[in-house]
């Protein structure tokens, strides 16, 4: 299969990777260049990063610019039941590559095919497959002009003997956008968008911090679709709010019948959450609350960082865990601990999984000191239950606070729940505005 549509042009937001497969765009457009100074171009290149952030278009931007043929292969097709089949797709695959050299050969989901190798009887036949694609990749010769490029969410679960130099040698890694790319990104998707004077690509790439590329496409394409069904002749700032809130919160359930009881049970759930964020140091800001049923949340409060996040501090950690746990502490306050809800579990996973790693990873506790806990095969007895000790105390200390919080801004946590009541969803503004007692301008 040949694909020469994508240029480097159309993958924007990774500058740095796709000036370190310069030299490979250079070698399969003039390979005879480099044979003259004794020079072999590595066979194997290995692209890892989070799903949606380019490392497919990457790959197809590399043969794009080349102008050669290029094969698609996902890893999950050569995992068979059948023995041997498996292998035979993957020789197929080379034969074709060398038949139609300087070519690339891109092989996405390579952990599916290229896991570390272990015995098993249910599949043998995963043992064949990636010996085989072993065996392809050692064929110097036969592979000169073809360039193999593997992409993986996953290269800590690659076979050892894949990524040793001679295999997948060169590692690109592709992280997620910031907010420059981000705005690169959508002005890439955009262009044959019709946009209203209203839309600023600089607003909504800082808005969309921890988006992919291939979620800033989709909400280009969900925002065009909003703005096409009702009516408009080009898209607006409104149709970019409603895609954008539709990938961060799931689509409205306007039709779902809910009532009163766990509407309003829902308001002062969320309102709990809110409240704790807007007064507590180091929470994330927030983007949105609503009570409106979105995927299988009853309701959600969206918060976004003002920056890219690089690294989080204790503070901002333990910021968290009171936001997460300001839902279920409302609820106690509000209506007793015999009339709690199971809307809470989301949350607890969530200060649960924070707390865990602050004790394990981060060496963010006395107790446990400065060391690195991950199998939980290798640690005794004695350290597990310190361990587990710690994060019931980080646990317990973070509802406290976020009681005392509730506590004290009892006025404050009781207007948002009735605003959203009203309103149904608000945003950070009329957050602030109905939590000081003002009337929102607009209408229910």
């Amino acid at each position: 299969m040949t694909d020469r549509e994508y240029k480097f042009d159309d993958v924007q937001g990774i500058d740095e990777a796709k000036a370190e497969v310069q030299e490979m765009v250079e070698f399969l457009r003039n390979p005879s260049r480099f044979k003259k100074l004794g020079a072999k171009l590595p066979t194997g290149m290995l692209l890892i990063g989070p799903p949606g952030t380019g490392k497919t278009l990457l790959a197809k931007a590399i043969a794009g610019e080349a102008d050669v043929p290029f094969f698609f292969a996902s890893g999950s097709e050569f995992d068979e039941m059948f023995v041997g089949v498996g292998a035979a797709r993957i020789r197929k695959l080379f034969e074709q590559a060398r038949r139609s050299k300087p070519c690339v050969v891109f092989i996405d989901e390579l952990d599916a095919v290229g896991g570390a190798r272990i015995t098993s009887a249910i599949h043998p036949y995963s043992r064949m497959t990636l010996n085989q694609l072993l065996v392809e990749l050692d064929g110097y010769k036969e592979l000169e002009g073809v360039v193999v490029i593997g992409a993986t969410n996953f290269p800590e679960s690659l076979d050892k003997a894949l990524v040793r130099p001679g295999r997948f040698d060169i590692h690109i890694h592709i992280d997620m956008p910031d907010v420059k790319a981000r705005h690169n990104i959508l002005m890439v998707h955009s262009k044959k968008i019709k946009l209203g004077p209203d839309v600023s690509m600089e607003k909504l790439a800082r808005g969309t911090i921890g988006f992919s590329g291939a979620d800033l496409a989709n909400l280009i394409n969900q925002a065009a679709l909003k703005a096409s069904a009702d009516g408009k002749t080009e898209v607006t700032e409104e149709d970019m709010e409603y895609a954008k809130d539709k990938i961060l919160m799931g689509p409205e359930k306007k039709s779902a019948v809910i009532e009163r009881e766990n509407k309003e049970k829902t308001a002062y759930h969320e309102g709990g959450h809110a409240i704790v964020a807007m007064f507590t140091p180091g929470a994330l800001p927030i983007h949105k609350a609503t009570i409106v049923p979105r995927g299988p949340a009853l309701g959600m409060v969206v918060m976004l960082p003002e920056k890219d996040q690089l690294s989080w501090t204790k503070k901002q950690l333990l910021a968290s865990m009171d936001v997460a746990m300001g839902g279920r502490v409302a609820e106690e306050i509000m209506y007793g601990v015999e009339n709690v809800t199971t809307g809470a579990s989301s949350d607890f996973k969530k200060a649960t999984d924070i707390a865990r790693a602050m004790v394990t990873k981060y060496a963010m506790s006395d107790a446990v000191g400065p060391v690195f806990h991950q199998d939980k095969d290798k640690i005794s007895s004695t350290t597990q239950k310190i361990i587990e000790d710690e994060i019931k105390r980080l646990l317990k200390e973070s509802h406290d606070r976020a009681y005392q919080l509730l506590k004290t801004h009892a006025t404050e946590h009781k207007r948002l729940a009735e605003g959203l009541l009203k309103y149904e969803t608000l945003d950070l503004e009329e957050i602030k505005q109905v939590i000081s007692g003002k009337p929102l301008s607009r209408s229910v």
